[in-house]
């Protein structure tokens, strides 16, 4: 039986905090981590105090698609392939650290989850290794936008520069709007 290293252990114990308290999902965990699904169900209780949600991932390219996903996906991306283009950043590292930024501009309200949790922005960049997802420069913008490898791209126009007509009509908006007309009554 080969001898396993302390540091190793304790590298491999930090990745896993570090995840954890990003939002990963134990399948991440698992995938990403070399410490035994006990350990990591332990030291995920511990952190957060609960059990890892239980559930399959993600598996459908659909999800990054859609209008609002499609921009937290597309900035995450940029900054993924910047760290891995100039940083130096590979492999799970790059995912953390690119997440991390992603965050730091799309901070998530108070109390709420951010848009694009860990596990999607992992799975994402598993559906651009497979090659099942690529960046497509818009035709007016000129930004590049994560889009469907089998989907046609000729005349790519992006969700920023063609809104779709429900965008931004959520709950928040609607309450936000009923105030003002009340407020202008």
């Amino acid at each position: 039986m080969a001898k396993k290293s302390v540091v190793s252990e304790a590298q491999e114990i930090r990745l896993a905090i570090e995840l954890i308290l990003l939002g990963a999902r134990l399948q991440l965990l698992e995938t990403e981590v070399g410490l035994s699904r006990e350990r990591l169900l332990k030291l995920y209780k511990e952190l957060k105090g609960v059990s890892p949600p239980k559930g399959m991932l993600p598996f459908s390219t659909d999800w990054f698609i859609t209008w609002q996903p499609n921009i937290h996906s597309s900035l995450f991306m940029n900054i993924h392939k910047f760290l891995i283009d100039h940083a130096g950043a590979s492999g799970i590292e790059a995912i953390m650290k690119a997440y991390q930024l992603y965050l730091e501009q799309m901070p998530p309200e108070p109390g709420q989850e951010p848009l694009l949790s860990l596990t999607r922005a992992w799975t994402l960049v598993r559906f651009f290794s497979s090659k099942m997802m690529q960046m497509t420069a818009c035709g007016k913008c000129h930004g590049k936008f994560v889009v469907n490898c089998l989907d046609l791209h000729t005349d790519y126009v992006c969700g920023l520069c063609h809104m779709p007509s429900r965008a931004g009509k959520t709950k928040k908006s609607k309450d936000a709007d009923a105030a003002r007309l009340l407020l202008a009554a």
